[in-house]
């Protein structure tokens, strides 16, 4: 499934199959004008429209800033069940036809990880803002070319992480920036979920007569339909998803990115059980080695799945040994999170603990942030825009690259090369099927 491809290959190969692809016979209006509406409200179209992609599409028709004027989904009943809701927008099972509808402004992307960054270029590439699922790509290549293309046509985007707009997490990243705990050198994230599995299906199904599966399985390998894919344990399956780390560390990692200004790690390496063809594993641990940034020091950060836990978790306080969470290791003390609640310690230390002042604004919500955004034609409006999201993908993605090649991984973020052993970049991007470039 996979090949090994180095930068230049990347960047000429997508650029030259995107754009021949996205562009050829469709005239000057697919790299045109701005298509922000002149009105009130923002014309959307959503690829996806049930599960994570309901909500989206309930999110974002709840801020009563859009006009809903295109749905897609390969489903027919959930198709059908959203053309109720919805009955002035056109319906696609392809979101390629759908991204051909001219009168869409931006589109909101939930289907599953493998085809995030194949409808992501192409509505960079025709000029529309983009609000895609978590993780942002299924790929750490994806999420570079994602960079680029969003630096390129200065669209609005934002990425699906909407605990990024809690207060919580604000009133954490204010602790953290304000040095209560001193230079914070270790963080430790775990998450209990355990998207994973010893064994991939090898028997053909009857495709449902609702289910347009070619469409769905879109520019990864094709596997013969099986029900255990279909509707959410594609997950568990690498062609088609990232498992446990791409469906919640975009979540919990987030934060310390947010907090201690995190980019690109330099050293990346991951425990689990032995390589199952095709699966995730059900548990994962994945161990990352980030700079010094400035004045804030060089950082550990550990990221833990399914029943895997610091080694040092069953001796912190038991609000600190919960099912999920970021715990905050500084030179003065530690501070436990997870999405509505933090703790510092020593509790005695920190029992006259005043919060620093509150100085990141609370949000008008995730999806609201965005729709604002694009009406404005802002992209520096958003907190979770792709220039922020994509380097958090890609850190994030690299965990599964090391599990898979079963390497400690030196990587130049700067050339996307693993210097040590680049037979490891073969697990970088795969090959797509023809009609799906990006």
């Amino acid at each position: 499934m996979a090949r090994k491809m180095n930068r230049r290959d990347f960047v000429k190969t997508t650029a030259a199959a995107g754009l021949g692809f996205w562009v050829a016979g469709r005239g000057s209006w697919a790299f045109g004008e701005n298509v922000t509406s002149p009105h009130e409200k923002l014309n959307v179209g959503f690829i996806g429209t049930n599960h994570r992609a309901g909500d989206d599409l309930h999110d974002t028709v709840g801020t009563s800033l859009v006009n809903v004027v295109a749905l897609c989904d390969i489903d027919d009943n959930y198709l059908g069940s959203a053309a109720k809701q919805f009955p002035k927008a056109k319906t696609y099972n392809d979101f390629r036809k759908l991204l051909e509808q001219k009168d869409i402004d931006a589109v909101v992307i939930g289907t599953p990880d493998h085809t995030h960054a194949v409808a992501s270029a192409a509505a960079l590439h025709l000029n529309k803002h983009v609000y895609c699922e978590k993780p942002l790509t299924h790929t750490v290549h994806e999420a570079r070319v994602i960079q680029e293309l969003t630096a390129k046509y200065k669209r609005v985007t934002q990425m699906g992480t909407q605990i990024h707009a809690e207060g919580n997490y604000r009133r954490v990243v204010e602790i953290v920036k304000a040095g209560v705990l001193g230079p914070v050198t270790e963080v430790h994230v775990w998450c209990g979920k355990g998207w994973g599995a010893t064994k991939a299906p090898t028997q053909a199904q009857p495709v449902p007569p609702n289910i347009h599966y070619d469409l769905w399985v879109g520019p990864a390998p094709f596997r013969e339909y099986n029900a255990s894919y279909l509707p959410e344990n594609w997950r568990r399956y690498v062609p088609y998803g990232d498992g446990t780390l791409g469906d919640m560390a975009c979540h919990y990692m987030d934060l310390p990115f947010w907090a201690l200004d995190l980019g690109h790690p330099t050293k990346i390496s991951a425990e689990g059980p032995p390589i199952a063809v095709d699966c995730w594993p059900e548990a994962l641990a994945v161990h990352y080695d980030f700079p010094a940034r400035g004045e804030l020091p060089a950082l550990k950060l550990t990221w833990h799945d399914g029943d895997k836990r610091p080694a040092a978790f069953s001796t912190w306080p038991k609000s600190a040994q919960a099912g999920a969470g970021v715990m905050f290791i500084g030179s003065k003390g530690q501070m436990f999170a997870d999405y509505g609640s933090h703790h510092l310690y020593p509790e005695e230390t920190f029992k006259d603990f005043v919060a620093p002042p509150k100085t990141i604004p609370a949000s008008v919500g995730h999806h609201k942030e965005w729709v604002m955004a694009c009406l404005k034609n802002d992209p520096s409006a958003t907190t979770c825009r792709f220039a922020y999201s994509g380097p958090l993908t890609e850190a994030v993605l690299l965990g599964n690259v090391a599990y898979r090649s079963g390497k400690t991984l030196e990587w130049d973020a700067a050339n996307m090369k693993i210097t040590n052993a680049p037979e490891a970049e073969q697990f970088l991007h795969y090959e797509y099927r023809k009609g799906w470039e990006l």
